[in-house]
């Protein structure tokens, strides 16, 4: 394997990010996802505050070639986070990325980021420790209404995302009665001149496929009302309504019809290893 260091803030943080696999290995790493190809977590840094570290792995060569020849992860992370810092959106700020190559192809990609320490997840922070929080209902009002209005803003800026769950939004209080939003897993974000309205419902519909564990319908429509701005008249709100529907029953039965083809591959497998 050959290690490619994409971007670097300085020598120091270049000398953490060659050493990830060895940090990863260690006890000084705590992981907080840990699926599939990727590893995520804090790591522990003497001096330092905890820096988040995240490594995602490719299956295959010929993944790793398009990868490559598309931006890899890493690559995409840091566009991602230039764009953003542009418009003035909060994120985790890049501290060094790097690839692993061979053959030509990326393997695995690794993002460095300063740790948000004092915020969390949207539905962790919106129900608290014991859900005790998620009482409060004007407070959870409060935060959809925050979150709805950065994603307008993300949008009438000329940004989306291509997976926008509750887990790519991280919150805080402010210190001063409100709450900031960090936009993360960066390496999704696009930008196009105008973001359509097809886009923007693709938004919605992820993110309130992703909340609606927490959200009851009623919140769901305010936090809806809020990204538009105002509430809408009945017969365009149903109109409205309509079209998001429409869109999440179609993103749902892909998710179906994806999952049932996975599931069909793997009895076919266990049948031909029988």
């Amino acid at each position: 394997m050959r290690s490619v260091v994409l971007y670097a803030r300085s020598a120091e943080w270049r000398a953490v990010i060659e050493r990830s696999d060895a940090m990863m290995a260690s006890s000084d790493f705590r992981a907080v996802k840990s699926e599939g190809r990727t590893l995520a977590g804090f790591v522990e840094l003497r001096n330092a505050d905890p820096v988040f570290l995240k490594r995602v792995e490719i299956a295959s060569w010929s993944r790793g070639i398009y990868a490559r020849i598309r931006g890899s992860r890493a690559a995409r992370s840091l566009a991602g986070a230039s764009m953003l810092g542009a418009r003035g959106f909060a994120h985790p700020e890049a501290l060094a990325a790097m690839d692993s190559r061979r053959f030509g192809a990326v393997r695995a990609s690794y993002i460095l980021s300063r740790a948000i320490l004092r915020g969390d997840t949207l539905s962790r922070f919106a129900l608290g420790p014991g859900e005790i929080k998620g009482r409060d209902v004007r407070r959870r009002k409060r935060i959809s209404d925050t979150v709805a209005k950065e994603v307008r803003r993300l949008h009438d800026s000329g940004l989306y995302t291509l997976d926008l769950q509750e887990t790519n939004i991280m919150v805080e209080d402010d210190g001063a009665g409100g709450f900031k939003v960090y936009l993360i897993d960066l390496e999704d974000f696009r930008h196009a001149a105008t973001v359509s309205w097809e886009r923007r419902v693709m938004n919605l519909v992820h993110l309130d496929r992703s909340i609606g564990r927490f959200l009851c319908r009623a919140a769901r429509l305010d936090f809806l009302y809020a990204y538009l701005g105002k509430r809408p008249a009945r017969a365009e709100a149903r109109k409205i309504v309509a079209e998001i529907l429409a869109s999440r029953a179609t993103i749902d039965r892909r998710k179906t019809s994806g999952m049932a083809s996975r599931e069909h591959a793997a009895v076919s497998a266990i049948g031909g290893v029988s």
